[in-house]
């Protein structure tokens, strides 16, 4: 297959294009800056612009582009990157694909784009899997407007599969700044620790992907371990692998003053998210507890 990547720097994106590599797949990188090598192609989606003829011969195009959620304290400044990025982004290939869908409309396509599992909100001890309804918070307000921004290649026939990812365990993102305090022994459940972590490995996340790219499936897919857990439990499975006490507990109002609006929404709320739709069409999780899935990541960082 001809695959266009998006975010292909990022910790996911620079797992992926190896592995796509690997696979004998032709991989085009979607980048901002001048491009450096022969598969680096300039696009600049905040003026929702891309080469017309860029995608017409692309088989699939992945999606992984956004501003980081997590990365700096809420801002509403920072509020409207998170959301502008993503939605301008999606809104440009999902446009461009749907014009190459018109031009040769008898070319099967796919695009696999990024969303979170954040899209259904704080859903406490509820088991949701893709059919579940969409949150009330800000997070889930950012991943329905994202999603919504695939329409144009949907409806021009492009398969489309949107990409609710869960916390990705592998040698960078939340980990990468876990790992350091837990090694000190110094790591602890946050608030009561009763809030569901949805996680994936890093491996199982691309696998996923690389499954998704041929599997008949299209809409929402949650990319998520088949046993999510509980920050207490999360928190006691990465002290155990890392030998290490984790018992204590960093109350609300410190993650309050440290980090303001995303506490509530991102650190003290969760989702009870399964994979089912992945499950049901026979994906097999290399790391299907998240005990394995810690282990894999800490030998890897």
């Amino acid at each position: 297959m001809k695959i266009a990547v998006s975010g292909a720097s990022g910790f996911v994106g620079s797992a992926l294009l190896p592995a796509l590599r690997e696979d004998g797949h032709e991989v085009l990188q979607l980048v901002r800056r001048t491009p450096r090598t022969a598969e680096e192609h300039r696009w600049d989606p905040r003026h929702r612009r891309i080469d017309a003829t860029l995608l017409h011969d692309v088989d699939a195009v992945v999606n992984l582009g956004g501003v980081g959620v997590g990365d700096r304290r809420w801002t509403e400044k920072h509020k409207r990157a998170v959301l502008d990025s993503r939605v301008e982004t999606t809104a440009t290939l999902s446009q461009a694909l749907a014009d190459a869908a018109a031009a040769d409309p008898d070319r099967p396509r796919v695009l696999l784009n990024g969303s979170a599992v954040g899209f259904y909100g704080d859903t406490g001890d509820r088991v949701v899997d893709e059919t579940a309804p969409a949150g009330d918070d800000f997070l889930a307000h950012v991943c329905t407007e994202w999603e919504g921004a695939t329409e144009p290649a949907a409806q021009a026939g492009v398969r489309v599969v949107r990409l609710r990812t869960g916390l990705v365990l592998g040698p960078g993102g939340l980990l990468k700044q876990l790992l350091p305090i837990f090694r000190l022994g110094l790591g602890g459940r946050l608030g009561s620790g009763r809030q569901y972590m949805p996680w994936i490995s890093l491996r199982d996340e691309v696998d996923a992907i690389r499954f998704l790219l041929t599997s008949p499936l299209e809409g929402p897919v949650n990319l998520s371990g088949p046993v999510p857990v509980t920050n207490a439990e999360f928190t006691a499975a990465l002290g155990r692998v890392l030998h290490r006490p984790a018992v204590l507990v960093v109350p609300p109002p410190a993650l309050s003053l440290a980090l303001g609006e995303f506490t509530r929404v991102g650190v003290l709320a969760g989702q009870r998210a399964v994979p089912a739709a992945l499950t049901e069409a026979g994906f097999r999780f290399t790391h299907p507890d998240v005990e394995a899935a810690l282990r894999a990541a800490v030998a890897r960082g």
